[in-house]
């Protein structure tokens, strides 16, 4: 079978596709990644072609395409022998909760504050962000806490719900959101991967813009 080929928007603007290619250089699979540009007529052509749902990142392996992050991640994580979640079940299913948190809400979060990587911004504070903001502080805390000595990672070893919480953890640094003590450790950990700044560098050399990414205020 070919080696997987991950489709991919802008690397600076599209969360979704940073989910499954960390998961993919986490777990250690080969892999090729294209990157179709957003907003683009070449975006359209391209993606319509895939036959699938019209957004990325979409995987081909073979005869098999795969359409969402985190369904990505877990298809991913089976060509791995299962190594994207922790062994233990009770672990598992609370990573996997955190997981799905991330994949279904935070509808505030994700309209106010856009990931921008290159950007330094100041967004306006509504209470709707507020509230997403406590609950993913509250959600990283208590996870921390947890499984503080099993590793730096959300639940000790890095899992798939590290590769669901990242884009969130750009968004943070881009808009200089406030975090406690521990949560802010984790932040710090997920900033430091060598894997995510592979991600950062190639972000940070793109030239396409998209306006409704381009929200708040200059931090200078």
């Amino acid at each position: 079978m070919p080696r997987p080929l991950l489709h991919i928007g802008n690397r600076n603007f599209s969360s979704w596709s940073l989910r499954p290619w960390l998961a993919f250089r986490h777990l250690g699979l080969d892999f090729d990644t294209r990157v179709l540009p957003l907003d683009t007529p070449q975006f359209r052509q391209d993606i319509a072609a895939l036959d699938v749902a019209g957004r990325v990142p979409v995987l081909v392996h073979g005869a098999v395409r795969v359409w969402d992050s985190l369904a990505i991640c877990e298809y991913a994580s089976e060509l791995a022998g299962g190594r994207g979640w922790p062994p233990a079940a009770e672990v598992r299913a609370v990573a996997r909760s955190v997981s799905c948190e991330m994949h279904s809400s935070f509808q505030a979060l994700r309209s106010q504050m856009p990931m921008n990587i290159r950007a330094r911004r100041k967004v306006p504070m509504t209470p709707e962000l507020a509230a997403d903001i406590a609950r993913i502080e509250t959600s990283w805390t208590r996870a921390r806490q947890k499984h503080a000595a099993s590793g730096p990672w959300l639940f000790g070893g890095w899992c798939i719900a590290d590769a669901m919480y990242a884009p969130v953890v750009l968004r943070f640094a881009t808009y200089g959101a406030e975090l406690g003590p521990v949560a802010a450790a984790y932040r710090d950990t997920v900033l430091a991967d060598p894997l995510l700044g592979g991600w950062l560098t190639a972000a940070r050399e793109e030239t396409w813009d998209i306006p409704d990414y381009q929200v708040g205020v200059d931090v200078v």
